[in-house]
């Protein structure tokens, strides 16, 4: 029984072994790392920039000044999806041209009140702007603006006993050390945890994407604030998904799950609940495409890096890519006929994970199949 479950953790992930290896993807630093200290447990320290935000409710959250430069702009309400814009005000006090919210990826954790089709949130880059003016559509309530900068604040040592770079099976990945995170986020004031980790045997695998700009110069300081929005706008109490890729192809740890060095996963192989498809979170891998593929298809680096990951969790769980499943809640015993390689919107109304993306399902499963047999 230890040699197969050896045997399984060495298929998904050998953390920070072979980082120097060609895989087609770029083995990055930590986040305004210095050089790592490792001490005699095998700790490392990092720097992690701490984030900056301010949140506004109601009326107030239509104008908003803030007292750094903002970098990403998040908003929520409830109502019409559409009809929603936003402009900035530089830091001469300057107004910049209206620009139309695109709402992001609805996700969701389980038990959330309302209406998931209902729930709208953005998440706009903001450039170091001084602040913002947002007009919402008729009928919006319930609304909420953040300001965030999640690049210029402060930065603080951290000890960490995770790597900033690991491999799933032939697939690089930045930990969460790697893009940043500020573990702090996960916890209460008074130091609890938010969400306890709760481990379930993964049954299928899906798709999403952000839905926020395409070409992001920063994409690991982009995972930050959507990391702040879930943990704390959201109370979600980490971010929403278990791996996330950018443009490049890098791909990054989303959920915490333990200290064992399995991203997604605890040491018997079972994986941790997240928040990226309200009410069928648990069992369910999530894997988000930071790009919006309504207006355009994945970048071919992103497509290969997505690919790769199914097929490594794919061998690692014994699916079958392209396979017809039934999905049964292990929390409340819902059942539901999907494919083991699906899309956000197969769960519930929602455009993710984009039109082109979407469309390409077919596709990435047989690609992802093939995959088992190299």
């Amino acid at each position: 029984m230890r040699k197969k479950l050896l045997n399984r953790r060495a298929v998904l992930m050998a953390a920070g072994a072979a980082a120097g290896v060609a895989t087609g993807l770029v083995a990055v630093p930590a986040i305004g790392a210095t050089t790592p200290a490792t001490t005699t447990s095998g700790a490392r320290t990092v720097r992690v920039p701490r984030t900056r935000a301010k949140s506004v409710t109601g009326a107030a959250a239509r104008t908003v000044q803030a007292e750094f430069p903002v970098e990403h702009v998040g908003v929520s309400w409830t109502g019409p999806r559409r009809g929603a814009s936003i402009r900035l005000i530089g830091q001469d006090g300057s107004r910049g041209a209206w620009t139309a919210l695109q709402p992001v990826c609805g996700a969701g954790a389980d038990g959330d009140a309302g209406d998931p089709a209902k729930s709208v949130s953005a998440l706009v880059p903001a450039g170091g702007a001084a602040g913002y003016e947002l007009r919402l559509p008729d009928g919006a309530t319930d609304v909420r603006s953040t300001a965030l900068d999640t690049v210029n604040g402060p930065s603080a040592k951290v000890a960490t006993a995770a790597a900033t770079v690991g491999r799933i099976a032939d697939v690089e990945y930045i930990t969460r050390a790697g893009w940043g995170a500020d573990e702090s986020l996960r916890f209460k004031a008074d130091g609890t945890e938010n969400s306890p980790q709760a481990y379930y045997p993964a049954q299928v695998m899906t798709v999403h994407h952000t839905a926020g700009v395409n070409g992001d110069p920063d994409p690991a300081a982009t995972i930050r604030s959507y990391y702040y929005l879930h943990a704390i706008t959201n109370d979600w109490g980490d971010i929403g998904y278990h791996y996330l890729i950018d443009e490049a192809g890098l791909v990054y740890e989303g959920r915490y799950s333990g200290t064992d060095g399995i991203p997604a996963h605890d040491a018997d192989g079972k994986m941790v609940t997240a928040f990226h498809t309200s009410g069928n979170n648990s069992g369910n891998l999530g894997i988000a495409l930071l790009c919006n593929s309504n207006e355009q298809p994945p970048t071919a680096a992103a497509r290969q890096s997505l690919v790769r990951l199914l097929g490594a969790l794919s061998t690692y769980h014994g699916f079958d890519p392209e396979a017809a499943v039934t999905f049964v809640n292990p929390v409340n015993g819902v059942s539901k006929n999907v494919q083991m390689i699906n899309g956000h919107r197969d769960w519930l109304s929602t455009e993710c994970p984009g039109t082109t993306l979407y469309g390409d399902l077919p596709a990435l499963r047989t690609d992802a199949a093939a995959e088992l047999s190299r």
